[in-house]
């Protein structure tokens, strides 16, 4: 049993402005002592600041100046290809190489407010999180397989499903006048969080009818045998009821439709599933299984 209740997170939350992950973290680190759980963030955050610290800025704009004889050669670097390739920081690099050539080196130090301004919403790139933080209600957000994102992800999100907001360290916090619309996908390919899980009205989407699965699959895939695939289909669904570790989706049908459709199939016999098995079982030992069963898979199909 964990040493400390919800309530000790939220207060963690709260002193040190720190994610939910991060705050459980902590005291599940420090077992449960707030004092510790503080100072256990504030290594770890010096340790990360320290990381982007050392971090190498790949892009930027170089500006070159003569004055007399004079030259001056001003390089201002920055993260993003989309910030050097803007106009105002293009403009601020040639003048800061005029001021040079024209005044000396101590000409920099004026420029420290015009560079700090580039850390400003002017120069903030929005994305569709923001995007849709800033429209609120009028907006759905959809954020597919969600399981195929980092753990960072996940937990910088669980700020917006529970407060509707984003916090940019340069900006400060934007929040959603109204919360708009975020529906969420998995294919279960890892575990999401509870704390994600617990932010979202659950809703399991299984296998369709194997009618209308047909109805799909001629579709997405025009021009195919509607006798082929009903064949198709009713051998996917025997597939399903096998013990498989990756069961075949509707995509897999397609893709096996399609296959056959090519080879010029008509029928789906054992002899061509085997030799096309490919295109609907993806795990090798899922292969083996399936190779066992063929005769009663495609039986009757």
């Amino acid at each position: 049993m964990p040493s400390f209740t919800a309530r000790d997170v939220q207060a963690l939350r709260q002193s040190t402005g720190t994610g939910m992950l991060d705050a459980k973290r902590a005291l599940e680190e420090t077992d449960g002592n707030m004092d510790e759980a503080v100072q256990w963030l504030r290594v770890h955050g010096m340790a990360s600041a320290a990381k982007r610290s050392n971090r190498e800025a790949a892009q930027g704009a170089v500006a070159a100046v003569r004055d007399g004889k004079v030259a001056a050669l001003a390089l201002l670097r920055c993260e993003t290809d989309f910030v050097a390739k803007n106009a105002d920081f293009v403009s601020l690099a040639d003048e800061i190489a005029a001021r040079v050539a024209a005044e000396g080196v101590g000409a920099v130090e004026e420029f420290t407010d015009a560079v700090d301004k580039l850390f400003g919403p002017k120069f903030l790139l929005e994305r569709p999180l923001l995007e849709a933080v800033r429209a609120g209600d009028q907006a759905v957000l959809l954020i597919d397989e969600i399981d195929r994102a980092d753990d960072e992800f996940e937990a910088f999100l669980l700020e917006v499903l529970s407060d509707f907001q984003i916090t940019i360290p340069e900006i400060g916090t934007i929040k959603a006048e109204s919360p708009p619309v975020v529906v969420l996908t998995s294919n279960r390919t890892r575990e999401l969080h509870d704390a994600l899980k617990r932010r979202c009205l659950y809703h399991w989407i299984g296998y369709p009818p194997a009618e209308r699965e047909v109805e799909i699959v001629l579709v997405r895939a025009p021009g195919v045998s509607e006798a082929l695939t009903r064949k198709v289909v009713k051998a996917v669904n025997r597939l399903r009821e096998l013990d498989l570790a990756k069961p075949p989706g509707v995509a897999e049908t397609i893709d096996w439709v399609r296959t056959l459709d090519f080879l010029g199939e008509t029928d789906l016999g054992a002899q061509i599933a085997e030799d096309t098995l490919g295109a609907v079982v993806k795990e090798r030992d899922d292969l083996d299984v399936v190779r066992g069963n063929l005769e009663e898979i495609t039986s009757g199909a």
